[in-house]
């Protein structure tokens, strides 16, 4: 038993006992706390990290409309919309560092973490070395190598996790995984993936540092966590930080574990086998493409190739693309009729030789799925979703599963959990790997600007190595801060 373990259960031992000291005052609970009242013993002790943006419905969504306690919130910046949470939580502590916090509230059971994805894995990490369960946003980590260190980490600490990737608990994705193991596409050797993200500044050359610029409430400092320390710079924060690569994660890490994780999970997908890109140029001047090797770019084209699974009995070709490039209308189709969701803008075409699924994001958009199949015949989930809870309960769940146990049915229930999730978001990030080899240049004999990582990258995924390339493995993990390490 960790600590925080020990710790919880004296607490909670105390409650009871001192319920029981006091029992000759025979009253009901009803009476104490009127209908529906749930004692503190009863209830999970949570806390935000990230309270603004995303990080307002995951801690709402996680209280379960106040059936859990919401102890403290973390942010950088309460001026802005985490002023929403503190007036959802007004007896919530207030902290700007999650360190200190973490070491201050003792009663803490469990924390979403929602900021920007440099953080993720720094904060997931402290976290569970206190024995803290974690709901996290995705992509679960900025890298591949913090992805695996969570993954372990949550066997070793025994601790409840959750990606938010809350798509994954829609229950029309059953529909999905029906068709798929119900033979009805025959063998399947293609996916397709797209998006029209990124919807931000991206492709272009990183703002300069503006320190005269600083919102005097915002921590700058705290808000780099991990990163190498800069200035101020305008227009990171709160949401453009996502096009550089030393905060985001690009187009990829917006909304591939939304998208990637439809096949990844109907088809039983494991690491991918290697990994090949190319992006799009952008040309400030003729015959001189501009070059930011800082940020993502404009645009991308990623293939990776799957070994056979037991669902697809054969390898497995998935490309994604992003910047608006999406996958020619397949004949199957009507060429009226939207592939993936609304206007064609994101989705995923599964491609048997029998038929063809195609479906929306995965994001608690309207998943929209559809089979069509070569003989004519269609079959299709509907347009509108009726949904019960806030996110199909994806947060619900995952609270649900940190009081019954690490272990438990309600653990071994939920959708995005590490075990899941970490190779998930492995896979993800590999695409991103991909993309910044394929920026990696130096100066040839000729004083030449040579690009010389522009080659399928072969992919170990078990050791996590690219062997064909070494330079790429730089990009494997990333070198962190003292004191936000993973």
């Amino acid at each position: 038993m960790s600590n925080r373990d020990k710790h919880n259960t004296s607490r909670r031992t105390f409650l009871k006992t001192s319920a029981a000291v006091s029992s000759f005052f025979i009253v009901p609970r009803a009476v104490l706390g009127g209908p529906g009242y749930i004692p503190p013993s009863d209830q999970l002790v949570l806390a935000a990290i990230g309270a603004g943006g995303k990080g307002r419905s995951d801690i709402r969504n996680a209280s379960v409309n106040g059936r859990e306690r919401v102890a403290a919130l973390c942010d950088v910046d309460f001026s802005g919309n985490a002023q929403k949470s503190v007036e959802a939580f007004p007896d919530a502590a207030r902290y700007a560092d999650y360190r200190r916090m973490l070491d201050q509230e003792k009663d803490i059971d469990a924390v979403t973490i929602s900021t920007p994805d440099h953080v993720h894995g720094p904060a997931a990490s402290f976290a569970m070395q206190r024995g803290i369960h974690v709901y996290v946003q995705k992509p679960m980590t900025h890298n591949i190598k913090e992805a695996r260190k969570l993954t372990e980490m949550a066997r070793e600490q025994r601790v409840v996790t959750q990606m938010g990737n809350q798509g994954g608990s829609n229950p029309l994705l059953g529909m999905v995984q029906k068709w798929v193991d119900s033979g009805k596409l025959g063998k399947i050797s293609k996916v397709h993936v797209w998006t029209n993200r990124p919807v931000w500044p991206q492709g272009v050359a990183m703002p300069k540092p503006d320190p005269s610029q600083k919102p005097s409430d915002l921590k700058w400092d705290l808000w780099l966590g991990p990163a190498k320390s800069m200035p101020y710079t305008p227009n990171l924060h709160p949401f453009n930080w996502r096009g550089w690569w030393d905060f985001g994660t690009g187009a990829l890490g917006d909304v591939g574990c939304h998208l990637i994780d439809i096949p990844f999970r109907t088809l039983g997908l494991g690491y991918p086998l290697d990994a090949e890109c190319s992006v799009a140029s952008i040309f400030s001047q003729m015959w001189n493409a501009d070059y930011h090797p800082e940020g993502a770019p404009s645009a991308s084209f990623i293939t990776l190739h799957f070994a056979a699974t037991k669902k697809t009995k054969s390898p497995i070709e998935m490309t994604w693309s992003d910047g608006g490039i999406r996958p020619s209308h397949p004949d199957i189709i009507p060429p009226n009729s939207d592939i993936g969701g609304t206007d064609s803008k994101n989705g995923v075409l599964i491609i048997g030789k029998k038929g063809i699924i195609s479906t929306n994001i995965n994001d608690s958009s309207p998943l929209m799925p559809k089979l069509y199949l070569n003989n004519g015949k269609t079959e299709f989930g509907p347009e509108v979703e009726e949904k019960a809870e806030p996110e199909y309960g994806h947060q619900r769940k995952w609270v649900d599963a940190c009081k019954a146990g690490f272990g438990s049915p309600e653990h071994k229930g939920l959708t995005s959990s590490f075990d899941y999730a970490g190779p998930m978001t492995e896979t993800v990030l590999m695409g991103n790997l991909a993309i910044r080899s394929y920026m990696l240049r130096r100066e040839n004999s000729k004083g030449q600007a040579e690009f010389y990582a522009r080659k399928k990258l072969l992919w170990d995924g078990e050791n996590m190595r690219i062997t064909n390339v070494e330079a790429a493995n730089q990009f494997v993990g990333r070198d962190h801060r003292k004191g936000w390490e993973v």
